[in-house]
């Protein structure tokens, strides 16, 4: 058994790695994104009110 397997050249490593970083920057904002959504439909008296 030979440890062979798929190699990758420089250029599809670069490629490879600014697909990922594309994929968590889309998650991020979408994470985001939700966030706010779910902070805005429960209203301002959600931040404002709170007691300390």
């Amino acid at each position: 058994m030979g440890d062979e397997g798929v190699r990758l050249t420089p250029e599809q490593k670069k490629r490879q790695r600014a697909r990922s970083i594309a994929i968590a920057a889309v998650l991020v904002a979408l994470v985001v994104l939700f966030y706010v959504v779910t902070i805005v439909k429960m209203g301002p008296g959600v931040i404002t009110n709170r007691p300390l």
